[in-house]
């Protein structure tokens, strides 16, 4: 029994996480979607122009600076007041931040699982167990030697973050007229994979 009360608590809470990632992606809430999505952009401009070193220590004074002039703002109105509310941060102090044995086995097992199936694809892959998927990964490759030419890492997470966060407001709008598109290019892609399959002995995958 309580292995299954532990396995439906944490099943709602993941799909409590995923429900407050949905519902920030998609601007539910504007003002908590406006400020994640900007303080997020302005970390990643930073990082184009400082190290990440300079970044954290700015960010971790300024943290400071802000946690530090609070608490002697409320020490001294509590003096002048003659009250006693105590340490005006107790109640974050209180809150339990250590990670549970549990939990550790859990994401260490969830990481592991990812490596294991990351290790064998790219075994598939580069050992061309099936030959149109190892030239499907060869032409990514090859295009993806062209954004790197275009693009550094951070300017392509700075994209990726553009992304998130207006991609699915615009598919939500225009729905159908993506999924038509869509629908168009992927028969063209299917359509030109089918002729490589026939024209290159091998090629073609086997039946199950």
């Amino acid at each position: 029994m309580q292995a299954t009360a532990d396995v439906t608590k944490k099943e709602s809470s993941w799909s409590s996480w995923k429900g407050q990632a949905i519902d920030l992606l998609y601007w539910r809430n504007v003002k908590q979607s406006g400020a994640v999505f900007s303080s997020v952009l302005l970390l990643l401009f930073s990082l184009t122009q400082f190290s990440v070193v300079s970044v954290g220590a700015y960010l971790a004074l300024a943290a400071l600076s802000a946690t530090i002039s609070f608490r002697i703002y409320k020490s001294v109105l509590q003096a002048v007041q003659k009250t006693d509310e105590g340490h005006p941060f107790k109640s974050y102090l209180e809150i339990e931040i250590a990670l549970s044995q549990d939990q550790i086995s859990k994401y260490a097992d969830k990481i592991l699982l990812y490596t294991n199936t990351c290790m064998k694809e790219l075994r598939r892959l580069f050992l061309v167990q099936d030959l149109v998927d190892s030239l499907k990964f060869a032409v990514l490759m090859w295009l993806l030697t062209y954004v790197g030419a275009l693009f550094n890492g951070l300017t392509l997470l700075i994209l990726a973050v553009v992304s998130m966060f207006t991609m699915p407001v615009v598919y939500e709008k225009h729905q159908a007229q993506i999924d038509q598109y869509v629908g168009l290019i992927r028969t063209q892609v299917n359509s030109v994979v089918g002729k490589i399959q026939a024209k290159i002995p091998g090629a073609k995958r086997k039946e199950e």
